[in-house]
């Protein structure tokens, strides 16, 4: 597997994610748009982590790059892009998998598996039964269970705190601002403030947020949150 992320810190965290998996390995790290090709063109993969924002080009220019090359290699798609023309132009591009940031481990490995199991149904050699089994194989790569969160977290609100600290990073794009407070989270997403630091404890220690110690006056430092990517 090709991993694609122009952030160091997530194109690590992403190759962390996938060497955790059986049957996986990481044959490259890349973080622009013209070193993937190149590496498609001289090292044959199975499967691109591509993600969209790229500094030199978009995501779909990528692929399209690709299969103008006559490279048929998979693509999973790892962006924060939520427009619907996004999506289904990816889907009319090759991409097999849509995964949406922030993430968690559970849920690149919820992809990932499903995708082995299309990949080794489909390796299979002769023809398929009927209607049923094709049906069968392609719904393998459209579901996955869903990630399992600790107890008593939603999903929903867990998406909600993690828009919250993505548009606070999209106003602050300097490398040190000052994050938010786990007070000031709870009365933007509507939550009490130990549940809003529960949520943000969760996504520190996934990897898809940071912490950082803010001086505000005598005594402890107040804990602050940020983003881990500072991207659209």
């Amino acid at each position: 597997m090709l991993v694609v992320e122009d952030d160091p810190v997530a194109a690590e965290a992403h190759r962390a994610y996938v060497e955790r998996l059986p049957g996986f390995t990481v044959a490259g790290v890349v973080h622009s748009g013209a070193e993937t090709v190149r590496f498609c063109r001289t090292r044959p993969v199975d499967l691109v982590l591509l993600d969209f924002y790229l500094p030199d080009t978009h995501g779909l220019a990528v692929c399209r790059t690709l299969r103008a090359d006559g490279n048929t290699v998979d693509v999973i798609a790892v962006t924060s892009a939520r427009d619907l023309g996004v999506v289904r132009a990816a889907v009319s591009a090759g991409v097999v998998q849509y995964l949406l940031k922030p993430f968690t481990f559970a849920a690149l490995r919820d992809k990932l598996e499903s995708y082995a199991r299309f990949r080794d149904s489909a390796a299979q050699p002769g023809e398929v039964d009927g209607q049923a089994e094709v049906d069968r194989m392609l719904a393998t790569l459209r579901t996955t269970e869903h990630a399992a969160l600790p107890k008593g977290m939603s999903g929903e609100t867990l998406e909600a705190i993690s828009a919250v600290l993505a548009d606070a990073a999209r106003e602050d794009a300097s490398d040190d601002g000052e994050g938010m407070s786990a007070a000031a989270v709870a009365d933007a997403v509507g939550v009490a403030r130990v549940t809003a630091r529960r949520y943000l404890e969760y996504l520190a220690d996934s990897g898809l947020a940071r912490r950082k110690p803010h001086y505000g006056g005598v005594g402890r430092p107040e804990v602050r949150y940020a983003a881990m990517s500072r991207k659209a």
